[in-house]
């Protein structure tokens, strides 16, 4: 945190900036009707978070108290705009510290950041990370994801912060009913991103160390099952289809990314799909959509020999449509979906259908024959030894 060194405080000191920092005392939530539109996280949603808040059972620590306050004054007052305490003034110096040190972000991307930072602590507690629920009769409830409509637009947002939103079993399922009821909707596009700093990390790999009854072959059929039926509803999904990439991503995250139609990057993101390094081969239909979008030389270095790529090189290719400043990549990004969302929703959708009918069928074979390699892989013992290496090197760090 810059400016604050807490460590170097005197024992009363800390006491005192320990209890002036208390969770309950964060101001009310009052906003202006003049307040620009929320780019992430809608009011509610804010509000939400700020009643989790004081639902917390644990105390989360003065540095992480001292951000609390400071994103909440951001969002709600915008940048520091009062005179920097006298030196001797310890506490309320270390809260102006905090709140300066935040800089010129945007109100929006600090109500953001807010939410996903009380998502992730209420997580830590055992609850669910979710800050805003699924309106009453709207559709399913998600314990992994946060899903919104809003300016017609609908929001898909993996939300396990704490985990780079690893994707789970669970996960995959309510990203598949998160489509089928978007796709049903009144929306006009459908978005895609992540919580916290991480778009996906890919596959939570404690998938692969729950052995079923019937043995890794059974769990293998069931992964490629699955699979298959998660990347089907990207292949049928009927509206055009936006990923906000804002951060790093890893695996299946990446090759779908072929399958829609804008993918908008924070300059901060990277793009890696490390299967050879897992045993595995590629899944998402990206043995098909990658070499088209970018060629086969480049795609095989992705594919077969796990380059990671930056944002900047992925736009280069083909990949990413295009880049944005991290400072300003929610703001940007975000007052121009709401552009988009106001064009007529029919026209749109079936213009989408006509660019990508041609390849539809065979977008689909490849999926069928994908998952079949990969539920053979998933059984061999080089992907079992690799994912076993995987572990073990992660457990040394």
């Amino acid at each position: 945190m810059a400016g604050v060194a807490l460590s170097c405080f005197a024992p009363w000191r800390f006491v005192r900036l320990a209890r002036s920092v208390k969770l309950s005392s964060i101001p009310s939530l009052k906003f202006h009707t003049t307040a620009s539109p929320m780019m992430g996280a809608s009011v509610e949603q804010f509000n939400q978070a700020k009643e989790r808040l004081g639902s917390l059972k644990n105390d989360p620590g003065n540095q992480v108290k001292l951000q609390i306050y400071a994103l909440f004054k951001q969002a709600t007052q915008g940048s520091c705009n009062t005179p920097k305490p006298g030196m001797l003034d310890f506490v309320n110096k270390a809260k102006w510290d905090a709140w300066n040190s935040l800089g010129s972000i945007t109100q929006e991307d600090a109500r953001q950041q807010y939410c996903d930072l009380i998502g992730s602590l209420v997580a830590k507690e055992g609850g669910s990370a979710q800050v805003a629920a699924q309106p009453a009769g709207s559709g399913p409830a998600y314990e992994t994801l946060l899903v919104t409509t809003e300016d017609d637009i609908t929001t898909i947002k993996m939300n396990r912060p704490t985990k780079k939103n690893a994707i789970t079993t669970q996960m995959y399922n309510e990203i598949i009913a998160a489509l089928e009821q978007a796709a049903k909707d009144d929306s006009v596009i459908t978005v895609f991103t992540g919580a916290g700093d991480f778009y996906c990390s890919g596959n939570d790999l404690t998938n692969f160390t729950k052995i079923p009854e019937g043995g890794i072959e059974q769990m293998a059929k069931s992964g490629g099952d699955l699979l298959r039926t998660y990347v089907k509803a990207y292949i049928d999904f009927p509206k055009p289809l936006v990923a906000v990439v804002n951060g790093p991503a890893v695996g299946i995250p990446v090759t779908v990314l072929g399958l829609f139609d804008l993918v908008y990057a924070t300059e901060r993101a990277t793009f890696h799909t490390p299967f050879s390094m897992l045993g595995q081969s590629p899944e998402g239909c990206s043995s098909f959509t990658f070499p088209r979008i970018m060629g086969p030389a480049k795609a095989s270095e992705m594919l077969l020999f796990n380059k990671k790529l930056t944002a900047v090189q992925a736009c280069e290719q083909g990949l990413v449509t295009e880049v944005f400043p991290d400072s300003s990549f929610q703001s940007e990004v975000w007052t121009r979906l709401k552009a988009y969302a106001k064009l007529p929703r029919n026209s749109l959708a079936l213009s989408k259908q006509l660019i990508r009918s041609a390849d539809k069928e065979r977008l689909h074979v490849v999926n069928d024959t994908e998952v079949e390699r990969l539920v053979e892989r998933w059984q061999s013992d080089e992907c079992m030894h690799a994912i076993m290496s995987f572990f073990q090197a992660k457990s040394k760090l």
